[in-house]
């Protein structure tokens, strides 16, 4: 399908490229205001790169995001509000509304607590690399003694921070009970204003380059410090995490088992602007940066996702090897008292179950299952963290060859 972008985008990309910064954020402001004419001044210029964020209204029963102020504008398209679309010099706003970083290592004050039971440990860290610098968390459990045990990596969505993905998500309350770890990368504002993953970038979709060089290195980092199973890492994300995760599967299967993708999007969907508002509207089907092999993968997304639509799911599904001779079952079941979900396995000949994709009817751009304590939850879902769970821990990698083991 051809996609078809409103003029002002396309024209805003043009200007952009040319470097006319404030004329780009100008006429993208006015657009969103369904102003039309000619661009005018911008505020004062600072070092950032494109950003794009797009927030769903919530359904009933799903916690909406805190919406950080960008004056005069509002929402474009059904069920969905542009919170920004930002050149590389277009200011930061500051509000106080959302979770902030106080930069590499340092977290601002304002952000959620999560409680951390008697003997467990939720601690901060920082990774340094080629590309930059990203603070972390990592939340070990009351139970760990030391043992290798597995590692999840989750990528928080935009204006998240890894205190409100882990507050809604509840993986560590999952890590309390089973007795692994959870790391949470955070992006900060200095890479993108509104602490979104830049998986539209070509430089943040590659191995050992940009923002995976980054989130790989904390993992490394994680399981040199910590004693962590080889075989059980795995990575999953939301939304703009959920498309950075989907890379990372791509780019580093010797690093990961499994793959989390949570109303995301296949790697390579984008690779500009105009083409990630083309993928999230229409669908992106994505490039496998090498290799040939199937990644296990599950995926969650909603049918009424206004942000990234529901397409997306079946792209990351069909990029992690679907078609190479797996057999599809789909079950249909129904959450306690929330939404009816649509459940596809895709099995080897043996059984084994290498991808899963879940399709919630009725649900929204959120976490599936998740605690209103955090943001972009829909707590009527099936349980994606637990699901996720469950799926990760099939999959675990030999050390060596690097094939799946039982």
């Amino acid at each position: 399908m051809t996609a078809t972008l409103p003029t002002p985008m396309l024209e805003a990309a043009r200007l952009t490229r040319l470097g006319r910064l404030s004329e780009a954020t100008a006429l993208l402001q006015r657009a969103l205001q369904g102003q039309e004419g000619a661009a005018g001044t911008a505020a004062p210029a600072g070092d950032r790169r494109p950003i794009i964020d797009l927030k769903a209204e919530p359904d009933e029963g799903t916690t909406p995001s805190p919406r950080l102020p960008f004056p005069g504008m509002r929402g474009s398209g059904p069920g969905a509000t542009l919170d920004g679309i930002i050149p590389p010099r277009a200011p930061l706003p500051h509000g106080g509304l959302a979770p902030g970083w106080g930069g590499a290592g340092q977290f601002s004050a304002r952000q959620r607590q999560v409680p951390v039971p008697e003997g467990a440990r939720f601690i901060e860290g920082s990774f340094t690399g080629p590309a930059g610098s990203r603070p972390y968390k990592l939340y070990i459990p009351s139970t760990h003694r030391g043992e290798p045990v597995p590692l999840i990596v989750m990528l928080h969505g935009c204006t998240q921070s890894p205190d409100d993905f882990a507050a809604g998500t509840r993986m560590n309350v999952l890590a309390e009970e089973q007795g692994f770890l959870v790391a949470y990368p955070g992006q900060t504002p200095s890479a993108n204003a509104q602490k979104c993953w830049n998986w539209f970038s070509p430089g943040d979709q590659q191995r050992d380059g940009g923002e995976p060089s980054l989130i790989a290195g904390i993992t490394r980092q994680v399981m040199r410090d910590h004693a962590v199973d080889p075989g059980r890492v795995y990575v999953a994300g939301l939304s703009a995490g959920g498309a950075a995760a989907a890379i990372m599967g791509a780019a580093y299967p010797d690093l990961y088992a499994a793959v989390g993708v949570h109303s995301g999007l296949a790697c390579g969907a984008a690779r500009d602007i105009p083409s990630a508002f083309a993928a999230m509207r229409q669908g992106g089907a994505g490039t496998v940066p090498g290799g040939s092999g199937i990644m296990p993968t599950i995926v969650f997304h909603a049918d009424r996702d206004g942000t990234v639509h529901p397409r997306n799911g079946d792209q990351v599904i069909a990029q992690s090897g679907a078609a190479r001779g797996l057999r599809p079952e789909t079950q249909r079941g129904q959450a306690a008292g929330g939404h009816a979900y649509s459940r596809t396995c895709h099995l080897t000949e043996n059984g084994r179950v290498m991808l899963e994709q879940w399709l919630v009817h009725g649900g929204g751009h959120a976490w599936s299952g998740g605690s209103p304590a955090g943001s972009y939850t829909d707590p009527k879902g099936p349980d994606a963290s637990r699901e996720m769970l469950r799926f990760f821990l099939s999959h675990a990698r030999g050390t060596a060859g690097g094939e799946p083991r039982d």
